[in-house]
């Protein structure tokens, strides 16, 4: 492939790329100012479902160098493809148990730990690749367990979670996630759920200082996680384009 053409798109795809990433970063760049915080502070991962590894290859020759995505079915054949390059993968959709074998042959980070059987596979699964420590985040959900809501557990549920992360074997607890909730108390608030994200955040660093992350934010709300204190936002279409539908 030459010229910035990737597979199904035309040769004008890099700079497709470039000009949304150039967008994205000015929006980071805006809210980090406006929140009085360093720009280094935050971290751009930019969540590649659906699109092809052409583009995880294009976005990393922009100099993108991190990447999230949320099927193993998907992922995996495609940080085969892209294992030559200097990236960091993050798992960020809900992951089943049997995929945990999967998952730790690439992932450097999962954002969406939320149960304790979880816990236990994927520590069992990295001692087992024998592979570096696996970072690992605590999803937190804000929906007040309702049946339409997402994935994670509840904040009075973090630290013991936190806790069994941080004695699991080849696991390493790194911080918090969360997805702006669409329903509970926080339903299209989502200054207010990354708000709460924070100062879970802070709870939980007082057991456990180095687990630093707060993943929050997407295309639709990044300025209000980096407003919160989020370190990590996931954005896709605001940089790849609108998704096309999954197979």
């Amino acid at each position: 492939m030459t010229n910035g053409q990737s597979a199904g798109f035309p040769a004008g795809r890099l700079e497709q790329l470039r000009a949304g990433l150039a967008a994205v970063e000015r929006r980071i760049d805006a809210a980090c100012a406006a929140a009085g915080r360093p720009r280094s502070e935050v971290t751009l991962v930019v969540v590649t479902k659906t699109y092809p590894a052409s583009d995880t290859r294009l976005l990393a020759s922009l100099g993108v160098r991190h990447v999230a995505e949320n099927r193993d079915q998907d992922a995996a054949p495609k940080a085969a493809d892209c294992a030559d390059l200097p990236l960091t993968w993050h798992f960020v959709g809900q992951l089943q148990t049997n995929k945990v074998r999967s998952v730790v042959r690439y992932a450097h980070h999962v954002h969406s730990v939320d149960r304790s059987r979880l816990v236990s596979a994927l520590s069992e699964a990295v001692l087992k690749a024998e592979r570096p420590e696996l970072g690992c985040l605590v999803q937190v959900a804000f929906d007040g367990g309702t049946a339409q809501g997402r994935a994670g557990v509840p904040p009075e549920q973090v630290r013991e979670l936190a806790d069994l992360i941080a004695d699991a074997p080849g696991l390493r607890l790194d911080g918090v996630m969360t997805v702006a909730p669409l329903t509970g108390p926080f339903a299209d608030d989502p200054s207010a759920a990354f708000t709460r994200l924070a100062e879970i955040s802070t709870a939980v660093r007082e057991g456990h200082p180095a687990a630093t992350m707060v993943s929050a934010g997407m295309s639709g709300d990044l300025e209000q996680a980096i407003a919160a204190g989020a370190t990590h936002v996931r954005v896709g279409t605001a940089v790849l384009g609108a998704r096309s539908p999954l197979g």
